[in-house]
């Protein structure tokens, strides 16, 4: 599986890594939300992970991005799990065309049943 995290923020990067990362897994990281696109293209992630504030772009905005090339031809559907800063962005997460979206703080639980829910994968109760 290969993952692109979007963010900023080192402390966002560590715990995601830690609980989505296996042998089996690659990861692309992006500082600044414009580089997505572009790393996108680079390599098609099966999952992008993408912060609420990413350098001068938000993870809204790269969502909508991302759905606007993948409606015009340029991009796969890319599953997309937004991490959110408050719940009050919940409502902006889902219109934007995030797959799933997790409100902050991080855990490794959390993050993974968020990850499988973005990748369409059924979650046991």
């Amino acid at each position: 599986m290969h993952i692109l995290i979007a963010t900023d923020a080192q402390w966002v990067l560590d715990e995601v890594v830690a609980a989505l990362g296996s042998a089996d897994t690659s990861f692309t990281v992006c500082s600044n939300g414009r580089a997505v696109t572009e790393a996108v293209t680079a390599r098609t992630p099966d999952l992008a992970v993408l912060d609420s504030q990413i350098g001068s772009m938000g993870g809204v905005a790269v969502t909508l991005n991302l759905r606007l090339d993948e409606t015009g031809g340029r991009l796969p559907r890319i599953p997309v799990l937004m991490l959110l800063d408050r719940e009050a962005d919940t409502q902006m997460a889902k219109r934007s065309g995030a797959d799933a979206y997790l409100v902050k703080p991080l855990d490794a639980l959390r993050l993974q049943r968020a990850a499988r829910l973005a990748l369409g994968e059924a979650i046991a109760r």
